[in-house]
């Protein structure tokens, strides 16, 4: 199993293993902070603000397509992107699975792993940018995405690594918000080009099976920032045995 993978020295792991050393150049990592103009190069601790105050911004429970199809996922280590304050992969935890959350915020980081105390899990945690990040190959059980958005071609480049940075059998569970959010306003980017259709979040997909792809309106209620009516691409795709 090669991981590959590279981690910010400052970003302490939650009781199993180191991963390397990453120094992020740039913030390409986007979560929806509003009254910004910026898509890259945001300042870090523009990030950390965001998540800096005791509650949790995002709630404390799991994406509900995340545990309505959480049985897809092979049991075993499971990548989760973007996972800023660790609800999925606490989650994950507690199901049994050997998470890593991967985001480029310390202070989210931070309060990920003070979920997963309270919750007897361990989690590992690596602070990186999106931008830069290797996924590895024949890592992954499971790479969860759950309301990652980033710029197209950052989005590109880590979706193209999917295919194999998967193990065979290997499971890839996304969800996302569509363009057609704009109109709704109850959570994600306020901007379109951090936004995609389910045709090009399949795209980089190649050599996976697809399991499930659609788009639907659903209510979103999770945390402060995602709440309402909303619409969304979800995505499950295995990677052949």
């Amino acid at each position: 199993m090669e991981r590959g993978l590279r981690a910010a020295p400052d970003s302490p792991s939650a009781g199993r293993h180191a991963a390397g050393s990453l120094i992020p150049q740039r913030a390409g990592l986007w979560q929806d902070i509003p009254g910004s103009g910026h898509v890259r190069g945001y300042p870090v601790n523009e990030w950390d603000k965001r998540y800096d105050c005791e509650d949790y911004v995002y709630g404390v429970e799991p994406n509900d397509f995340l545990r309505a199809h959480l049985k897809e996922i092979p049991k075993g280590e499971v990548l989760c992107l973007a996972d800023g304050e660790g609800r999925n992969s606490v989650f994950l935890a507690e199901q049994g699975y050997q998470p890593t959350a991967v985001d480029y915020s310390a202070v989210a980081l931070d309060k990920a792993r003070r979920l997963a105390a309270t919750r007897g899990v361990e989690i590992e945690t690596i602070r990186a940018d999106l931008a830069d990040f290797e996924l590895g190959r024949d890592a992954w059980t499971g790479i969860v995405s759950i309301f990652c958005h980033v710029p197209e071609s950052i989005r590109q480049r880590v979706y193209r690594q999917v295919p194999e940075a998967l193990v065979p059998g290997g499971v890839f569970l996304l969800e996302a918000y569509t363009p057609e959010q704009l109109a709704y306003g109850t959570g994600g980017p306020p901007t379109a080009e951090l936004l995609a259709d389910l045709d090009s979040l399949l795209q980089p997909l190649e050599g996976l099976d697809i399991v499930l792809a659609r788009t639907l309106e659903r209510e979103v209620i999770e945390g402060q920032l995602h709440t309402g009516l909303a619409h969304v691409a979800q995505i499950i795709a295995r990677r052949p045995h």
